[in-house]
């Protein structure tokens, strides 16, 4: 059995460990003695996803992970609506993996990014809703003796009208959870929701006004020891040696260990002491073949990658660009870039780990519980069943969070202190440094247009890293990496918005040693300033409008029309803009959702801009909270905004050269531009949302810098063409 340790609430979760919901396993009370499912079972669990309290609270159980987005209570609202509860008593908990799979992955999966937390479990979470619903008013209905037909349910009430008798779902729940559950279960309309797709609170923000939040870096266990990390600079180096005699007599210092073949921590009784200590530590490392590799060599490399004489793979074509471009009286020609970006959440990785020869268990803020657990497993060397990971609240994650590397490290360490749980901390500098980049790549586009000055053909020749084939690379198939092309394609959730009569899009796979990683809005953030910045020139060539050229574009992609007319009549496009003032626009499409962006913009001499506002449009099919949906555009903005001002990870000597903030910055609140947003769901499909959005933003503010100044950027950051915030 787990061992027990008595948590005060501050110091760690509580996890409602009296009544039910979520009863972390080294937080059970000793009489108890149940594992977490069991513990549930006993506290008027009436299914996987629903827990009732005799108090009527409502706990609802959420496999994706909360990282500032509003899954959590996006996904509670689903539930919540198809179990017609009182949503004023519902509070949310984290099963573990091991749970899931300990019940035959009843919660599916715990992965979340690729904005799939909502549409990806939308379906299964409403129908455990729905099926609890069922059996709420089935036990009462048993109760009276009449038919569940002749029972409503409404706002944790169950009433039989014909004899005016009723019950609470807290008075219930226990019958309720030794029924079957149906078969099968109707779900509501969206027309007729009543807690989903309304604009509710938050569940989380008064724990993170108030300071009661408990993220992964505040996590304390009796006993516990603290670990500092650092694992070679140069990618694909190793250690070599590191002489732990010199810190021998350092205060609070407890252990040294080598940490796989890459790098050393120190293990203290504080953080501080540790990372101290292991500043001072000599360490010898291996530096390997890429410790004269530079951001020059890549982008020169790369560039070659643009060439017809190089080879590439084909990610959609239609009819023969290339014939077209050859024959075409004029051509428009142009080559973008984009960089390496860093995540850069504000909580710097870290888990805590306990390792016995019989149980080892890991609490962390992960984006992917099973996968993190997968690691547990493989570090731990112990099977499935006596491994767990404990979920806790993310401070940032961005897509890093999706890999586990950092959990393999804590377990790792912990492995050679067993029975003590020992937490480890990234430093911000190893954080900025060993990261998943945001992968670089360049396009060359080339535009051709006939004698009546009509667009006849496109080609797009992308040059850069493929994520798959370092995360995951059963996904590359014949050289072929698929997410290279999102936005650029006619099939999947990220389909481009234009008919072209010829059209071809390549992809030249080229991976230096940076590793490349998912990284918010992935690859549509640079498909999207390719192709809207290039329509643009294209516009600008032909002569025409850029939105009604566009428009011509578009007639047969109604759903990217319809976000690009939203924002244009909402910023007042076809009227004159305030004097200095410019604009530009940009649509796409991603994650299974339409967005589009205008943006209006002033420059100020020594190129200065002014944002004066963004306005953004979203289709996401169904919206769940449109007032969360607002805070996320608007989020995704500062992301953006930020990476196309200030952003851009340079390689020098092998080594990351940005190892903090200072080097490394985030808009500022007096830059953020008033961000007017349209959320228009136009039903039948699930679109995500925190991350399609981010991509419309820099290729607008490109756009209307154009209009302003009559120069193209084709390459970010933009400080680095010394452009800044007014």
């Amino acid at each position: 059995m787990t061992q027990i340790f008595e948590i005060g609430r501050r110091d760690f979760i509580v996890g409602g460990a009296t009544l039910g919901g979520f009863v972390l396993g080294f937080n059970m009370s000793p009489e108890m003695g149940l594992g977490a499912a069991e513990a549930a079972q006993s506290a008027r669990e009436v299914n996987a996803w629903v827990v009732v309290k005799p108090d009527d609270t409502v706990v609802i159980r959420i496999a994706r992970s909360e990282m500032g987005q509003g899954t959590l209570t996006g996904l509670a609202q689903l539930v919540a609506e198809e179990l017609d509860c009182d949503w004023s008593k519902v509070t949310t908990e984290y099963p573990t993996p091991g749970e899931n799979a300990a019940r035959n992955r009843v919660w599916g999966d715990f992965s979340t990014g690729g904005s799939r937390g909502v549409r990806g479990s939308q379906d299964y979470v409403r129908k455990g809703g729905a099926m609890a619903r069922h059996m709420l008013v089935q036990a009462a209905a048993n109760d009276w003796k009449v038919p569940a037909s002749e029972c409503r349910a409404e706002k944790s009430v169950i009433t039989h009208p014909a004899s005016g008798r009723s019950t609470t779902y807290g008075k219930i729940a226990e019958a309720a959870a030794k029924l079957a559950p149906p078969a099968e279960v109707a779900l509501r309309d969206p027309r007729d929701w009543k807690i989903a797709g309304k604009g509710l609170k938050r569940l989380d923000t008064a724990d993170k006004a108030t300071g009661k939040m408990i993220y992964g870096v505040d996590v304390k266990l009796p006993g516990m020891l603290n670990a500092a990390i650092k694992a070679c600079p140069v990618f694909g180096g190793k250690l070599k040696s590191y002489d732990e005699g010199e810190i021998a007599n350092f205060k609070g210092v407890k252990k040294v260990v080598r940490v796989g073949d890459n790098a050393v921590a120190v293990v203290a009784d504080t953080w501080w002491r540790a990372k101290s200590a292991l500043e001072a530590l000599p360490v010898v490392w291996d530096e390997g073949p890429n410790a004269k590799s530079s951001s020059a060599d890549v982008a020169k490399w790369l560039g070659e990658g643009l060439s017809d004489s190089q080879p590439a793979v084909t990610g959609n074509q239609n009819g023969n660009a290339r014939a077209a471009i050859a024959a075409a009286p004029k051509v428009v020609e142009a080559v973008y870039g984009y960089p390496h970006q860093n995540h850069a959440a504000m909580e710097p990785l870290n888990a805590t780990a306990l390792y016995t020869d019989d149980k080892c268990e890991v609490w962390t803020g992960t984006q992917n519980g099973e996968a993190a657990l997968d690691a547990v497993v493989q570090a731990s060397g112990l099977p499935h069943e006596k491994c767990d990971v404990h979920k806790i609240m993310l401070g940032g994650g961005f897509g890093r969070r999706g890999f586990t590397d950092y959990v393999t490290q804590a377990v790792l360490i912990a492995k050679q202190l067993p029975g003590t749980p020992v937490k480890l901390l990234w430093s911000r500098e190893e954080d900025m440094t060993q990261g998943k980049y945001h992968p670089v790549t360049q396009c060359k586009l080339t535009g051709a247009f006939d004698a009546d000055n009509k667009l006849t053909a496109l080609h797009m020749r992308i040059s850069g890293q493929s994520i798959f084939v370092v995360a995951r690379p059963q996904m590359v198939k014949n050289g072929v990496d698929p997410a290279v092309f999102q936005g650029l394609v006619t099939t999947g959730d990220a389909q481009i918005g234009y008919a072209f009569p010829n059209l071809l899009v390549e992809h030249s796979m080229r991976n230096p040693p940076v590793p490349p990683g998912w990284w918010r809005g992935v690859n549509i953030n640079q498909n999207a300033i390719y192709l809207e910045c290039f329509m643009d020139e294209l516009a600008h060539a032909a002569g025409e409008d850029p939105v009604a050229f566009r428009r011509k574009l578009m007639a047969n992609h109604p759903k990217h029309l319809g976000v690009l007319n939203a924002v244009v009549e909402r910023v007042g496009w076809e009227k004159p803009a305030p004097q200095g003032v410019h604009r530009g626009v940009a649509v796409f499409m991603g994650y299974g959702s339409y967005v589009a962006a205008a943006a209006e913009i002033s420059v100020l001499p020594t190129d200065r801009i002014k944002i004066h506002r963004i306005v953004a449009a979203t289709d996401p099919g169904h919206a769940v909270n449109p007032a969360q949906i607002e805070r996320q555009v608007a989020g995704s903005f500062v992301y953006g905004l930020s990476a196309l001002f200030h952003g851009g990870i340079t390689i020098k000597g092998g080594r990351v050269e940005q190892e903090n903030f200072d080097s490394y910055e985030s808009m500022r609140l007096k830059d953020m531009p008033k961000v007017e947003c349209i959320v228009m769901p136009s039903g039948g499909f699930w679109g995500g949302v925190g991350e399609p959005t981010i991509c419309a933003a820099a290729p607008a503010v490109l756009n209307a810098y154009f209009a302003a100044t009559g120069k193209r950027i084709r390459s970010i950051p933009l400080k680095d063409a010394n452009i800044s915030f007014v």
